[in-house]
């Protein structure tokens, strides 16, 4: 049987897709060797806020975030033509939000919400609430572009290159959406073991997989972005 020949764009996305994946995997490996140091710095209440924030961020934008904009730059691309548009986008917004909803009644019924607060569940959040203008505002800003915007938006343009190389005739059985939800689950070491686990895990791949998907049938980005601005790390 005679190998199959890619197409030049085929193998343009495989390179995109090998250059998000190296960068994000080298980022990994060094804050795996570094983590003592970095959870440290992080904490360290002798250091000025807004330099720990930068560099906890600037780490959580290389994982998620610098793979897609030196893509951008290679292909000359608009980094933001990925459904960032007017067009759609309160209708994006409603949907990923219903996504969200399982994983909010989860937490209520196994009592882990602990009130609402955007980005809560980021180290340094509390400290930059509690400084001084100016730096709790650029400290926050800082905050919600590495952890909200560029962790939501990352999803959307490592799945619509995987969607592109790897097209399906279902709708439904979208690969991009599919394998960035597991990815999701492996990265924040939520594989269910227990009942309970299990459950949670469901709820998380729910959310992924439903706002990519949303994604896919509004043709809009920002419903994914809002559910990492303002749904997680925030209960």
């Amino acid at each position: 049987m005679s190998k199959r020949t890619l197409t030049p764009e085929q193998k343009k996305l495989d390179i995109d897709i090998w250059i998000i994946a190296i960068a994000s995997l080298a980022v990994l490996v060094l804050y795996m060797a570094f983590n003592d140091q970095i959870v440290s710095l992080s904490r360290d209440g002798g250091v000025n806020i807004l330099w720990r924030v930068l560099v906890v961020a600037g780490i959580q934008f290389c994982l998620a975030g610098l793979g897609i904009v030196i893509v951008s730059v290679i292909r000359k691309e608009n980094l933001f033509a990925y459904g960032l548009r007017a067009k759609g986008a309160l209708l994006s917004i409603f949907l990923c939000v219903l996504c969200f909803i399982p994983n909010i009644i989860f937490s209520m019924a196994t009592g882990e919400l602990d009130g609402y607060l955007p980005f809560q569940g980021v180290w340094t959040t509390k400290d930059v609430l509690a400084s001084g203008f100016p730096f709790n505002a650029l400290g926050m800003i800082l905050i919600a572009v590495a952890w909200g915007f560029f962790e939501g938006y990352n999803y959307v343009v490592i799945s619509d290159k995987i969607n592109k190389r790897y097209p399906s005739k279902s709708k439904w059985l979208n690969w991009g959406a599919i394998v960035c939800a597991v990815l999701c689950v492996l990265i924040h070491g939520a594989i269910g073991v227990t009942p309970e686990g299990i459950i949670e895990m469901l709820t998380i791949l729910c959310i992924i997989y439903g706002m990519l998907m949303v994604k896919e049938f509004t043709n809009n980005a920002w419903g994914c972005v809002f559910v990492f601005v303002f749904l997680w790390n925030a209960f």
